[in-house]
């Protein structure tokens, strides 16, 4: 076992490896990769919760739609396309595009 670690220790790059992923597995962002199933999406990861959705986009950006800003219908069928994997991207510029709760990042 003490080799190990003396192994592990050489390797500068391992302890911020192994913080990192201890500290994601504790803090990770929650997001769950978007299947993109038709190839083209701008859409590349999301989460969901009781009442909203977060919605990350190629460009690093994040949204975050409620039912308070887009209505629940439009939540609910924002969530089952997005568990689908097809569909999110176009659905969210027809109908929800500017009716965000805020942007994230």
């Amino acid at each position: 076992m003490f080799s190990s670690f003396a192994m592990i220790t050489r390797n500068k790059w391992a302890i911020p490896v192994l913080l990192f992923v201890f500290f994601f597995s504790l803090f990770g962002s929650g997001m769950e990769t978007y299947r993109n199933l038709g190839g083209d999406s701008g859409v590349v990861a999301y989460e969901t919760g009781s009442d909203f959705i977060r919605v990350q986009f190629h460009d690093g950006s994040i949204y975050l739609y409620t039912y308070r800003s887009a209505g629940v219908y439009n939540i609910e069928r924002m969530k089952g396309l997005a568990e689908y994997g097809e569909g999110l991207n176009t659905f969210i510029n027809k109908y929800v595009r500017k009716r965000y709760e805020r942007r994230e990042r």
